[in-house]
């Protein structure tokens, strides 16, 4: 699969294979004694996949989808499932913790209440309009706006409700300004609440989960003001310090999240010459790590804010102006207006 580390985007990996059913001539699936040989492996009621097919999260995706009508007028792939067919990486199918595999997420729609419940999967019985359904390489998913409320929904918790915005932005799905303009076209419905409150906190320019959190870290537990994401910090010649993962122009702080890739010598000394550039311009700076706490966190953060210089802008040794080399990129907002996507985007 074509993703990087911390690459919010993904593509579907080649060789996923949609099951089949049996056949008594072996021609368009296995034949039922195969079927329950050991060339075939059962994915749901009456349906097979070769044993050899690859087992990843977007094949269970396409094993679970095969019980719908490729229409979607069943029901369709919904939540995290559907964002991450649309190519959204961080919505792997993994509870917390990365080691239990989530069911996968099928609303169905009126004839979609005849499908039984199956391992694997997870069914609710929630009405779908023409409008809440696409068709994606194949497979019937709700469109990126009603899947992102569908997993909002599904997380329950402000802060991982949050995440799911950021990381469905971070993929250039949806935009938090397009979709807050939904969620407030559906103020009636059940979730509502919970996605107006998490899309309040959201950002277009998160790029992992951690980064998130550190954000919410940031905000809601030290009681900060709202940091800059992402932005590039150049020193007075124009050259680039760094991006920080979060900025606080005032203080002057640098905060960065120090995951378990930051533990290599190469990361390592890239991250100890780059601490050395921005304290070289007068900036603070404070590292979050692995395992770290959100109360640890907070106090570590207040603890360096509080050494911080504080310089007006006529004594700063630094700028976030960019320099003409480093002109800024567009806007996801930009794009997906440019793109024509804002009706399609906001329709509820």
């Amino acid at each position: 699969m074509s993703i990087t580390r911390w690459d919010p985007v993904c593509t579907r990996p080649d060789g996923l294979v949609a099951p089949s059913r049996t056949d008594s001539s072996g021609r368009a699936g296995p034949t039922w004694r195969a079927a329950n040989g050991p060339r075939w492996r059962k994915v749901g009621p009456g349906l097979y996949v070769p044993s050899s097919a690859n087992v990843c999260v977007e094949q269970r995706i396409v094993e679970q989808a095969a019980r719908l009508r490729p229409n979607g007028r069943s029901g369709c792939v919904t939540a995290w499932a559907a964002l991450r067919w649309r190519g959204a990486a961080f919505f792997d199918g993994l509870a917390p913790g990365g080691e239990v595999e989530l069911p996968v997420p099928l609303s169905l729609g009126g004839a979609g209440a005849k499908l039984r419940a199956a391992p694997g999967c997870h069914l609710e019985r929630i009405s779908l309009s023409l409008s809440d359904r696409e068709l994606v390489a194949g497979i019937p998913v709700t469109t990126p706006q009603r899947a992102l409320f569908d997993e909002v929904r599904r997380r329950g918790s402000l802060w991982s409700a949050v995440e799911a915005i950021d990381m469905a932005a971070a993929a250039g799905l949806i935009s938090v300004w397009l979709f807050a303009t939904y969620v407030g076209n559906a103020n009636s419905r059940n979730g509502a609440p919970l996605a107006r409150h998490a899309v309040s906190l959201a950002v277009d320019e998160s790029r992992s989960p951690r980064e998130t959190w550190l954000r919410l870290v940031y905000t809601q537990l030290a009681n900060l003001p709202e940091p800059i994401v992402n932005e590039p910090v150049y020193d007075l010649d124009g050259n680039l310090l760094g991006i920080p993962d979060l900025f606080d122009p005032v203080a002057g702080l640098v905060v960065e999240y120090d995951g378990e890739h930051h533990k290599s010598i190469e990361q390592h000394r890239g991250d100890v010459t780059r601490e050395q550039r921005f304290r070289g311009v007068g900036l603070e700076y404070v590292s979050v790590v692995r395992g770290d706490s959100r109360r640890a966190a907070a106090a570590r953060i207040l603890g360096v804010r509080s050494r911080a210089l504080f310089l007006p802008p006529s004594q700063r040794a630094w700028t976030l102006e960019r320099p003409p080399w480093d002109p800024a990129p567009e806007t996801l907002d930009a794009r997906l207006v440019r793109l024509g996507k804002v009706e399609e985007l906001t329709h509820a």
